[in-house]
């Protein structure tokens, strides 16, 4: 189907592009912006004047639950709060049950994902078999099922003969490993360490537990040339580690979630097991950090963190509730929020959830397209109407798990309607 986008505020981070004009798509590609050719045959004309016509976003860490029996109802539903969250393209983890380590499931996740038409999916594998740490998965297989990367999730490898070996594999194929730095014996607490998880009698989780692990992996990088992402740098000492070793010319990308962006541990207040993230929230220090991190690129992305919870896993001690909530719809606003905060241009706030989340996918054409308006590229975008802000609700959460740390937050911007390839993934009920 023809469609042609009228009269929005074309956003392009990647470029640079910030004006009025129109968008035109055709069998799933954006064939002109700003003046549609002529002869262009319309079929579905959106009114988007007074909105913004964005890039998806590309968040690089949702889980999703599935493949496991039962999960249907949970990808379905995760993949269509992605789709009203404005999210195109999602990168999941491997530990979804069962472990994403045999290619046959990898290739159920994506069939499931591409049937529902709701938004992208890139998988990581698991670096090793069931993510136990011993023995490495056939990367090579779950890279021609369509896994993205190798990773442990948030299950640290304690053998560093295996973890030296997998980055002389990763080194020798050319894959990149996604590896979240945490010390497998240090990073146990649930609350960041200091004066605050003392007074409230709650395990710590020193700041030491994380930067062990990057001096750990930046040796092996050293060592081997193995390409890494970095997922979710929670601390001021990380940053300044990732920014020393990208000016030593390693090949690392790093990113942080949202949760660390705007939250520090006073947020936890009387033991609010909504603020139960893992790694914890740290101290304001680190938040600063963080975002200066990612205004200076030594950060290149924003996540989510989406992390799918049950009341009842909420409804517990704080060192007995689980960790995590979720994020998907919120990743725009928060996002577009803390642009607010710093002074951003919208352009600016939205560059490491588009086209700089993108890059850490690799050097494919796709994912050199993803993130972007560019005439040719595939379109994948997004309308999102800035002048409304919203109230963060559960009742108004898509997401099966509605735990978030920011309900009762008023946040700018809501998506008006989403499109994948050029198939319209969400449409607001109000979208004319």
């Amino acid at each position: 189907m023809n469609t042609l986008i009228h009269n929005g505020r074309l956003i392009d981070p990647a470029s640079g592009l910030d004006r009025i004009g129109d968008l035109a798509i055709s069998h799933g590609r954006i064939v002109a912006l700003g003046e549609v050719p002529a002869g262009f045959e319309v079929q579905n004309r959106v009114d988007a004047t007074g909105l913004w016509v964005l890039p998806g976003l590309v968040d690089l860490c949702a889980r999703l639950g599935a493949p496991g029996h039962g999960q249907s109802s949970l990808l379905e539903s995760e993949l269509g709060a992605a789709a009203v969250g404005g999210v195109t393209s999602l990168v999941c983890p491997p530990d979804t049950d069962p472990v994403l380590d045999e290619t046959a499931l990898v290739e159920m996740l994506k069939l499931r994902a591409r049937k529902l038409s709701k938004c992208r999916l890139f998988p990581l594998g698991a670096l090793t078999q069931g993510l136990a740490g011993q023995k490495l998965t056939e990367m090579a297989a779950l890279t021609e099922a369509g896994c993205v990367g190798f990773s442990q999730a948030q299950v640290p490898i304690t053998d560093t003969q295996v973890l030296m070996r997998s980055f002389q594999y990763a080194a020798t194929f050319g894959y990149t490993l996604w590896l979240r730095p945490q010390d497998p014996w240090l990073g146990r607490g649930v609350a960041a360490s200091g004066a605050l998880a003392t007074r409230m009698g709650l395990p710590g989780f020193p700041e030491a537990a994380e930067t062990i692990a990057l001096h750990t992996i930046f040796e092996l990088m050293q060592a081997t040339g193995a390409r890494v992402h970095l997922c979710q740098i929670s601390s001021a000492a990380g940053v300044a580690l990732v920014r020393q070793a990208k000016s030593r010319g390693l090949p690392v990308t790093a990113d942080t979630s949202v949760n660390h962006l705007h939250l520090t541990e006073i947020d936890i207040g009387y033991f609010d097991t909504r603020k139960r993230i893992h790694p914890p929230l740290r101290q304001q220090r680190d938040r600063d950090a963080l975002q200066q991190g990612l205004l200076d690129g030594t950060l290149d992305a924003l996540v989510s963190q989406h992390t799918p919870t049950q009341a009842e896993d909420k409804q517990q001690a704080f060192d007995g509730a689980s960790p995590g909530a979720t994020g998907l719809e919120l990743l725009l606003p928060l996002a577009l929020r803390w642009g607010e905060l710093a002074g951003l241009t919208p352009a600016q706030a939205l560059a490491p959830v588009t086209h700089r989340a993108a890059a850490c996918l690799g050097q494919s054409t796709l994912a050199a397209s993803l993130g972007r308006l560019v005439q040719g590229g595939v379109a994948d975008l997004c309308l999102v109407d800035p002048a409304v802000r919203q109230t963060v609700t559960p009742e108004r959460l898509v997401s099966q798990s509605r735990s978030t740390p920011f309900e009762g937050w008023e946040l700018p911007g809501q998506v008006r309607a989403t499109w994948v390839a050029g198939h319209a993934a969400y449409t607001a009920s109000t979208l004319n």
